[in-house]
């Protein structure tokens, strides 16, 4: 039987652990494309952004993650339906709430509520 000599062993050894520092170098990549989301929402709550202008960064937002092949996160379809709802845009509002449900199911019953809220406000 050989017997592997440590000299062999330990030059082995810098190599093994670039190859491993190398496998982790790139990390995870993010499930959703995020874009402007988040400092849209915080524009939303500290009134730093109108509605029109917050509107039109997360279309633009939608239109990257489709051309990045990614989804948008869950909330996003919900907060533009909102968004639509304060300008009385009811036809697009209904189009991203529903596209929230389909994309998030979980969400689905919070869809429903908000869209029961509209309908009693007829």
């Amino acid at each position: 039987m050989k017997r592997l000599s440590l000299t062999r062993f330990a030059a082995g050894l810098p190599l093994a652990g670039a190859l491993l520092l190398a496998g982790c170098a790139t990390g995870p990549q993010p499930l959703y494309y995020w874009g402007d989301y988040q400092p849209a929402l915080y524009g939303h709550f500290t009134k730093e952004k109108g509605p029109q202008e917050q509107i039109a960064a997360l279309e633009a937002g939608i239109e990257k993650a489709r051309a990045a092949g990614k989804p948008v996160p869950p909330g996003y379809n919900a907060h533009l339906g909102l968004l639509y709802a304060e300008g009385e845009q009811t036809d697009q509002m209904l189009k991203y709430f529903e596209a929230e449900k389909a994309l998030y199911p979980e969400g689905a019953t919070y869809m429903d509520f908000l869209l029961g809220k509209f309908n009693r406000q007829k």
